[in-house]
């Protein structure tokens, strides 16, 4: 288990390094011609949450930062009203680079910066996982052991789901719960302004945790 804060710096170096270096992804070109950074994570590496969203976007690949956009206004609007700090958590993505036109990712991209997600869950090892849009929603909770509770977004979201104690063993998280709590990705809310009740309404299930 990795305790100490330059234990945990040291393995984030690594995988922002790794990523940088990823000249196998997709996305690799489109970075490089468009001068883009990757965004690997932001806030705290001791983070009892931890939300994880779907790909950056354009602000977002030009600051290196997640969330920093229009949706990263909400988010942090989000976390205010339910009286948690944005430098408490930590935010990423499962995708570190921005795809093409702001897409959604797709699975082969997902295929390939997984693995840096998965690195990120461990490193951090968070009690609640807070899924952003339903991208993140289906790849983290069939890693999580949560396949079979899987259900559109429009069902999951505010819903809480308890990881089942195999899939801690497997992750090796001995006396570790660990709850997940889809939800939809705030950028939902630049295009509908009628969803940000409801979404203060699921972010409500993060105090109470």
């Amino acid at each position: 288990m990795i305790q100490t804060v330059e234990e945990r710096k040291e393995l984030m170096r690594k995988i922002r390094d790794e990523v940088i270096a990823l000249k196998k992804s997709p996305l690799y070109k489109f970075r490089i011609e468009n001068k883009n950074l990757p965004v690997i994570g932001e806030g705290s590496h001791f983070a009892k949450i931890m939300f994880i969203g779907e790909a950056p976007g354009r602000n977002e690949a030009k600051t290196g930062r997640p969330f920093c956009g229009r949706a990263g206004d909400i988010l942090n609007e989000l976390l205010e009203s339910v009286g948690i700090k944005r430098e408490e958590v930590y935010v990423t993505n499962i995708v570190k680079d921005r795809p093409p036109q702001n897409r959604d990712p797709l699975p082969e991209e997902i295929e390939i910066y997984g693995p840096f997600l998965d690195r990120q869950i461990e490193i951090i090892q968070p009690k609640v996982i807070a899924t952003l849009g339903r991208y993140s929603m289906y790849y983290v909770m069939p890693k999580l052991g949560l396949e079979f509770e899987l259900e559109p977004i429009s069902k999951n979201h505010g819903k809480i789901f308890a990881v089942p104690r195999e899939a801690l063993a497997k992750w090796g998280w001995k006396n570790h719960e660990v709850k997940i709590v889809p939800l939809y990705h705030p950028a939902v809310a630049v295009y509908n302004a009628h969803t940000l009740d409801q979404l203060k309404k699921d972010f409500e299930v993060l105090k109470d945790l």
